[in-house]
């Protein structure tokens, strides 16, 4: 099996160690307009040769794993290079846009539309890592569209990856993943931007800041080039989650002002719910 993974970083390269892994017969070919990262995913052992868009008329499967404006522009053209029996799938955080854009492409029946809930704020090829995916969600959006027998060879993958299975339509899979995912990103980069203004004339502020300020602002350590185009791709549904959740915050700094902190108890306590809804996710 011949598969082109796109991308050689963080989520490009932990699919190309698990499928070496779990697939004796598989080859990995790396695409990367970073010819550095290429020569380092080929040290690192992530990929077996480095290859070139022309080349993708070899391919089995294609893995997509580049910013998501990007994936926009390049699947077209990616799925009229590949062989009628190839599985084309990306890994993207927006879908609605990028299924619009090849709705009406002949070779549509060879792509699936996938997103692996998985990641770390890392990137490059040095921060691929072995079982990134297992026991995560995989959102796979209009299925229906994906020709059946690339659809079996793209479970076959997710399935021995240790993936779970998750299908639902690009314009709810976009709105949803915009509260859980991606206004999470923005209230971890502008945290960091607030504590870095204020450190400016308080050099000692870092000394004081535990493990709790670590572990939010840990995403902001994310690749701006990977998050900017998501924002952009995503803008009306995460514009309407930062209206909620800049109303939220509005009323919670009211209640300080009024110095109501018996409904600040209340709201905090109603909102430790959230411990019983995550329970179980790493």
């Amino acid at each position: 099996m011949k598969v082109f993974v796109i991308g050689i970083g963080l989520i490009g390269g932990s699919f190309a160690i698990d499928i070496k892994a779990a697939f004796d017969e598989a080859v990995i070919y790396g695409i990367d307009k970073s010819e550095g990262n290429l020569n380092k995913a080929l040290s690192l052992g992530l990929i077996d040769h480095k290859a070139n868009d022309q080349d993708l008329d070899k391919a089995d499967v294609v893995i997509i794993a580049i910013p998501v404006d990007t994936t926009v522009e390049l699947l077209p053209s990616i799925l009229n290079k590949v062989k009628d029996d190839c599985l084309v799938f990306d890994v993207g955080s927006t879908k609605e846009k990028l299924c619009a854009s090849i709705s009406n492409h002949k070779k549509r029946r060879n792509y699936l539309a996938t997103h692996p809930i998985a990641g770390t704020e890392f990137s490059g090829p040095q921060a691929a890592i072995a079982n990134l995916y297992r026991s995560k969600t995989n959102i796979i959006c209009e299925v229906e569209k994906t020709a059946f027998k690339l659809q079996e060879r793209g479970m076959e993958i997710f399935s021995r990856l240790g993936m779970r299975i998750r299908y639902m339509d690009p314009t709810s899979h976009d709105k949803h993943i915009a509260y859980v995912s991606h206004l999470s990103h923005i209230s971890s980069f502008m945290l960091g931007k607030t504590v870095i203004e204020k450190e400016k004339n308080e050099r000692d502020i870092f000394d004081m800041a535990g493990s709790g300020f670590a572990s939010t602002v840990r995403l902001a350590k994310s690749s701006p080039a990977m998050w900017t185009p998501i924002f952009r791709d995503n803008k009306e549904n995460v514009i309407e989650t930062l209206n909620e959740y800049i109303a939220n915050l509005t009323q919670f700094k009211r209640l300080m002002e009024n110095n109501d902190f018996e409904e600040i108890y209340t709201e905090m306590e109603n909102t430790n719910h959230i411990k019983t809804i995550l329970k179980g996710i790493s």
